[in-house]
């Protein structure tokens, strides 16, 4: 198989989660993905054992899930992004606004699955497609205008259905995805980039346009984000699309799809049937 492209430089993801440590974060996100995860994780009536939390930014989500599931191994996603994990040496995997930022997500996918018991479970979220929609559509207008042409400034994030089908290729039983949206207000545009510096979240990309920002592309920027995106009180909107997956390794237990071909009824008889029923006197 081809080797996935290299869309994120992971080296400088590394330095930007660093600097954002060493500010002060901005966890509104992170403390919002952790009580969920919690919660889900309650709702799920089973022990798990040997658990690994994968590329995490933070210890924010082991330490919430300690005195539910006890120790919890960390994970980091290296550069090459080959995860080094026993086979089937986990009961669950837990990944919280980290795999977004992965090069080949089928194969991570595909490698969590292998080192998942049989009927282990993986949990994850990351930000979808429509994160930051209002950001990407007001730079790159900006940048039309001002500089003639547009760069990679947010980065691209799959669709829930497309990370639904990923989950079923990588070999998951029971895979389900479901979205959470979310949506910050700021006072201007400055202000949502002054957080996203103190996520370390800002433009990991390869591609990325290693000028500085012209003042003037970053001044129209702001005035187009503010025209565009403003409610009656004059603050801005982000939207913070999160995605959630989780899909189960593959055990007898678990439910199983009928065969083709095997079933007892007829669709169309029942359909028939109900059309009689309800059909009026005359």
């Amino acid at each position: 198989m081809a080797a996935a492209p290299l869309l994120f430089d992971r080296a400088q993801l590394r330095r930007r989660l660093q600097r954002a440590g060493a500010l002060d974060p901005a966890t509104f996100l992170l403390d919002r993905v952790t009580e969920e995860m919690t919660d889900r994780l309650h709702a799920v009536l089973r022990d798990f054992c040997c658990a690994a939390d994968l590329g995490t930014p933070t210890a924010q989500l082991r330490t919430a899930l300690a005195e539910e599931l006890g120790t919890l191994q960390a994970v980091e996603v290296p550069d090459d992004e080959h995860l080094r994990l026993a086979p089937q040496s986990l009961d669950l995997v837990v990944s919280a606004l980290a795999l977004q930022f992965v090069n080949d997500l089928p194969g991570v996918l595909a490698q969590l699955r292998r080192a998942l018991k049989p009927d282990g479970l993986l949990l994850a979220v990351l930000t979808g497609g429509d994160t930051l929609t209002e950001l990407r559509q007001a730079f790159a207008a900006a940048e039309a205008e001002i500089e003639g042409g547009v760069s990679p400034r947010v980065a691209p994030a799959a669709d829930l259905r497309d990370l639904g089908a990923l989950l079923q290729r990588a070999g998951f039983a029971l895979p389900v995805t479901d979205v959470d949206r979310v949506v910050v207000r700021y006072d201007h545009a400055f202000a949502l980039m002054q957080d996203l510096r103190r996520m370390g979240a800002t433009n990991v990309l390869v591609e990325r346009r290693r000028q500085p920002l012209r003042r003037a592309t970053l001044t129209r920027m702001a005035q187009l984000y503010a025209e565009r995106f403003s409610d009656a009180d004059g603050r801005i909107r982000a939207t913070f699309e999160l995605v959630w997956l989780s899909g189960w390794a593959p055990h007898d237990s678990q439910q199983q799809p009928l065969k083709p071909g095997s079933a007892q009824a007829s669709l169309e008889q029942a359909v028939k049937g109900a059309s009689e029923q309800v059909r009026p006197p005359r």
